[in-house]
């Protein structure tokens, strides 16, 4: 789940960056929290894999 969430904020976030309209910081956010998504994801891998 976290792995779909991140890849469609990286998504958005890359078509705003391409776009040209962003507003400000705000198209940044998303970059933010993709990589929180993403982050969660691998922790929650790991702690899968070691128990």
């Amino acid at each position: 789940m976290f792995w779909t969430m991140s890849i469609i904020l990286f998504v958005l976030w890359s078509l705003g960056m391409i776009s040209g309209s962003t507003e400000g910081y705000w198209v940044h956010l998303l970059l933010i929290f993709a990589l929180v998504t993403l982050t969660l994801a691998v922790v929650q891998r790991g702690r899968r894999l070691s128990t």
